[in-house]
């Protein structure tokens, strides 16, 4: 069995494939400089709980490469379809946190808008409404 990359024939498979690759832009950003990236998201762990920094680099950056790559390696519209939702419900954890927690930031907008978009680009093309 041989296996050819599968690159982005349309114009939808193009806008999912562009977010695939900023998630996992992300998830290697997490993995590889865990501190840096705690300190763009506005994050902090404690000194004495070193077990935080694993927390970035594994369970976090974990899903983002899983799914990132899962996308771009496989290109099916399920997965893709999965990587707009997980981005929907993270800009919708997002949500209620502005909402419930005091967390009404100017970065916390500028988030969600980034989210959102992560989350339409692939939607649009999983539910048919990009070619």
């Amino acid at each position: 069995m041989e296996f050819a990359f599968p690159w982005p024939a349309s114009q939808g498979e193009w806008l999912a494939w562009s977010s695939a690759v900023v998630t996992l832009a992300l998830g290697l950003f997490l993995f590889l400089a865990p501190g840096l990236a705690f300190r763009v998201l506005r994050l902090q762990p404690r000194p004495e709980k070193a077990a935080a920094i694993a927390e970035g680099r594994g369970r976090m950056s974990g899903f983002y490469l899983g799914v990132s790559l899962c996308c771009i390696l496989l290109a099916q519209p399920l997965l893709y379809m999965a990587l707009g939702f997980s981005w929907l419900f993270t800009a919708f954890g997002r949500l209620l946190s502005m909402m419930s927690d005091g967390a009404n930031t100017p970065f916390n907008w500028v988030s969600i808008v980034v989210e959102l978009a992560l989350a339409a680009l692939p939607l649009a093309f999983a539910f048919g409404f990009v070619p």
